[in-house]
């Protein structure tokens, strides 16, 4: 990851984003009145490069991963649901598989080892540097170059601890701050997630500036993936939805290098109480807020639903000239 990001990343076109400001104005509608529409063409014109960009490819991604911490008793679900899960995905039986079919992402899911567990992050390291390294390549290596935008998402039972262990390391506060219920843990569930959490920081110390160790000490392979897929889709130019707590505290871990998350999109804000705060950490404003928590990418497709309708408006509208209305 350091020698990737080592070399300046693609930037936005700003002549492609100026033209679909212009576009916008243009349109017979008052100025803003389509209000976030409006700023997701304007964003998906500067990553794709085209003033009335398009998305004939949705790709949607979901990583799966299983996670040592599971031994702390910090998930009331035994680690088995992972794969019966991937299995649900790939048989077309999940929330997920419907979103993507409403809204014509084409899914793919990668199962990152289940058979064996990242480390128990409170005893030691949770991956190697290697490991980190060969599951960032697999999620790098997933990401089709030619998508006009990417949907992330993840499964893993345990991976919410996992999640906020990574929000901790990077952004301080206590584990209180960013522990949540998860897949349904209660109140005692969650506090023991707190006191884990703070018992592998105070282990691992974590340089917030280090997001390779960050992956090393707390991560999951999916984490892992999500971050070699950001990277990946950096590199095609490919824009991305983001969607809720633990996908969004994966790609989190390449905040400290500057601009890195610039290609993406929150997709929603969900109900884990600490993915609100980690979006306003981050500078990301979530496209919908409707209290979701499920997970696998199912808040991701949803938005994808709504950037389709924001190009749709962009590129379907008359301007005032062809429509011979007055004001533009």
């Amino acid at each position: 990851m350091r020698a990737r990001l080592a070399n300046p990343l693609p930037a936005a076109d700003t002549a492609a984003a100026d033209a679909a400001r212009a576009r916008q104005a243009s349109l017979t509608k008052p100025p803003g009145s389509l209000g976030i529409l409006e700023d997701l063409a304007v964003f998906m014109a500067a990553w794709q490069g085209r003033a009335r960009p398009r998305i004939a490819r949705a790709q949607a991604l979901i990583f799966a991963g299983n996670h040592g911490i599971c031994a702390r008793g910090v998930n009331p679900f035994p680690q088995a649901v992972t794969a019966q899960m991937v299995a649900n995905f790939r048989t077309g039986g999940a929330a997920i598989n419907q979103l993507c079919r409403a809204f014509d992402a084409q899914l793919s899911v990668v199962a990152l080892e289940l058979e064996r567990p990242t480390g128990d992050f409170t005893t030691g390291p949770a991956m190697t540097e290697a490991e980190v390294l060969e599951a960032m390549a697999q999620g790098a290596a997933a990401v089709d170059p030619g998508a006009d935008v990417l949907l992330l998402g993840e499964m893993g039972i345990g991976n919410s601890t996992v999640a906020a262990a990574l929000a901790r390391g990077l952004f301080g506060g206590h584990a209180t701050d960013w522990a949540g219920p998860g897949t349904g843990a209660d109140a005692e569930g969650v506090s023991l997630k707190a006191r884990v959490i703070e018992e592998g920081i105070a282990l691992h110390r974590p340089d917030p500036r280090d997001g390779l160790g960050l992956l090393a000490a707390f991560g999951g392979r999916e984490q892992a993936a999500i971050c070699g897929a950001v990277l990946a889709a950096r590199q095609a130019r490919v824009p991305v939805i983001l969607d809720g707590f633990i996908c969004t505290a994966a790609a989190a871990v390449l905040h400290p290098f500057e601009g890195a998350l610039a290609h993406c999109l929150a997709g929603h804000c969900s109900a884990e109480p600490g993915h609100r705060r980690l979006l306003d950490a981050l500078g990301l404003r979530p496209v919908l807020a409707l209290d979701m928590r499920l997970g696998e990418g199912s808040g991701a497709a949803v938005a994808l639903g709504v950037l389709r309708a924001a190009l749709s408006v962009h590129d379907g509208m008359a301007t005032f000239e062809e429509a011979g209305v007055s004001g533009g």
